[in-house]
């Protein structure tokens, strides 16, 4: 794995262990992760487009700007999932429908 994450586009680790400062981008990293895996895209072409991503910010941000390594993950992973004609929007309404439907408390036994 090491080999594969490593590079420009590396995620943020320390001590050799991903590191995520919300919920939200271990989430997202490990969706894409998982479609690699599953044969959706390889992972040198999504690392392609992280790279480009980094780069466009680069080009236009102001020096003070503050980096954000996972809104350019995303952009990415959105980019090569369009490339590849994957459409998410309905799988995630779908479940965004059925989690919306869960009673309130639905999974706390207090």
């Amino acid at each position: 794995m090491d080999a594969v994450l490593g590079g420009p586009a590396a995620p943020p680790s320390a001590n050799g262990e991903l590191t995520f400062e919300s919920p939200w981008q271990a989430r997202l990293f490990g969706m894409a992760w998982s479609l690699s895996n599953a044969g959706v895209f390889e992972w040198d072409e999504f690392r392609a487009r992280l790279i480009g991503a980094v780069g466009e910010w680069d080009a236009v941000s102001a020096p003070q700007s503050t980096y954000h390594y996972y809104a350019h993950f995303e952009t990415a992973l959105l980019a090569v999932l369009k490339e590849k004609g994957v459409d998410l929007a309905g799988p995630v309404r779908e479940r965004s429908e059925l989690l919306a439907a869960r009673p309130h408390g639905h999974d706390h036994n207090h």
